[in-house]
């Protein structure tokens, strides 16, 4: 199952435990599709749960291309935003920081901030905000 999919990480550990599951294993971040030390584990894991994170990082890379056209390496945050704005277009601030990962209530800048930096960098109209509904606009 995980065969087709370039994985590298770091660490010797689940590098073993990788190669027991038939992944195919590269040896630099560079040339992977998956960059597994990026993944969120909560051990203990099975080995079907341990398939579907993969899988969904694997997914989650190519919402990246399809939106920038290539990859790009994003901070953590930046690249949840970006990826929680595709699958749900429209979406409220609180529903953004239950994608991401943050309490609804919560009182932190952080997904502003962040949003900010995106804006900065690919230009004002790349996050857009329409009657309080968080949308990606264009590059």
């Amino acid at each position: 199952m995980l065969n087709n999919i370039k994985i590298y990480t770091a660490d010797k550990y689940w590098n073993h435990i990788l190669a027991d599951l038939d992944a195919n294993l590269v040896d630099g971040p560079g040339v992977a599709d998956v960059l597994f030390d990026d993944i969120k584990i909560k051990a203990p894991i099975s080995v079907d749960d341990l398939q579907n994170l993969i899988l969904a990082q694997f997914n989650n890379n190519d919402i990246i291309v399809n939106v920038f056209g290539r990859d790009v390496i994003l901070p953590e945050l930046q690249r949840k935003i970006i990826i929680a704005l595709y699958k749900t277009p429209n979406i409220q601030m609180r529903e953004l920081k239950l994608a991401v990962g943050l309490l609804p209530d919560i009182t932190t800048h952080s997904v502003e901030n962040a949003i900010y930096q995106l804006r900065k960098k690919y230009g004002h109209n790349f996050i857009l905000n329409e009657n309080g509904g968080y949308k990606i606009g264009r590059i």
